[in-house]
């Protein structure tokens, strides 16, 4: 898969106080983009909590729950979107299937 963009994963995990964060997120990222996901059920092989919230839109859990990470995806042209990375209660104050 092709993700765009890395940049807000690295603009969090530098940010003071949520550099614990860098391998999850980086794990992920190396997870995602060595997939070739077609379907909902690809994704959940690779992350088994993930959730679908319409929209095209998904929500990972990051480092046990504490982050929360929206993508876009894009099965048919291969494409992951970065919407929104961020913690757990910051999560709870976005509508995730809009973002």
């Amino acid at each position: 898969m092709r993700i765009v963009s890395h940049r807000k994963l690295k603009e969090f995990y530098e940010t003071i106080g949520r550099e614990d964060s860098r391998i999850a997120l980086n794990r992920w990222y190396d997870i995602t983009e060595n997939a070739e996901w077609k379907s909902f059920q690809d994704v959940k092989v690779d992350f088994p909590s993930v959730d679908y919230v319409g929209n095209q839109h998904y929500v990972f859990n990051i480092r046990g729950n504490k982050y929360r990470l929206v993508v876009v995806i894009k099965f048919t042209i291969g494409y992951v979107f970065i919407r929104f990375v961020g913690t757990h209660t910051a999560y709870d104050y976005i509508d995730c299937s809009t973002i």
